[in-house]
């Protein structure tokens, strides 16, 4: 899973960043709001955890504008402010969930694990799986046919990204943004190159078939 984490507070995004990566999550940090609104339009994440006190853009106006522009993203809000009217204002215009400073860690890490559920990134089990293939989530443990398959970090986060896009259609630059990232030296050539790697290695269960070239577009998960 990949969060993005948009906070001024660099002592606070430290602290959700290292709790969340101590809990298997892959964490981008922003410290304004402009710079968050960027990521979270043109990159891959799973949940958005969003301060509304930000400079340059407030957590108010990146709620709406990626809203508008169709960014279904998951947003869960932190702010100094307890008072009732801004936790209407912010659920009413597409925040999911609010969690007012200050927090404590373990009721931030619940309600990460609640949402993520809720809009189908992992089910109850933490574990995702398509046909003979497998995946629990927590241990990055794969398996195909019952039986256990050793991935690469790359390897691995591709596998589990095409999985929970099953038969759907993802772009080269969709896969290239959630895996790599913006910031990334690589070319987006680096894409075929790992689904030529994963291919290979789910070749022994006849399951690399299931990888389907999109010609023009990416690939996608299907039987």
């Amino acid at each position: 899973m990949k969060l993005l984490i948009v906070e001024d507070d660099i002592a606070i995004s430290y602290t959700i960043m290292r709790v969340m990566r101590d809990e298997g999550y892959e964490v981008i940090e922003c410290h304004n709001g402009e710079e968050g609104l960027h990521h979270a339009l043109y990159g891959e994440f799973d949940l958005i955890i969003l301060d509304i006190m930000l400079p340059k853009v407030d957590g108010f106006m990146f709620i709406q504008e990626i809203r508008r522009l169709g960014v279904d993203t998951p947003i869960l809000c932190l702010t100094a402010k307890d008072g009732l009217n801004d936790r209407v204002k912010g659920l009413t215009i597409g925040a999911d969930d609010y969690v007012v400073k200050p927090f404590e860690i373990p009721e931030l890490i619940v309600r990460v694990k609640v949402l993520l559920r809720r809009y189908g990134k992992i089910n109850q089990e933490e574990q995702i799986s398509y046909g003979p293939i497998a995946i629990q989530v927590r241990n990055r443990v794969v398996t195909v046919a019952g039986e256990e398959l050793t991935l690469t970090e790359k390897e691995y986060e591709l596998l589990e990204y095409l999985l929970m896009n099953k038969e759907q259609i993802l772009t080269k630059e969709q896969i290239y943004n959630r895996i790599w990232g913006l910031d990334s030296e690589a070319g987006i050539g680096i894409v075929e190159l790992y689904v030529h790697y994963l291919r290979k290695k789910l070749s022994p269960w006849h399951a690399d078939q299931f990888i389907q070239t999109v010609r023009g577009l990416g690939y996608k998960l299907k039987m």
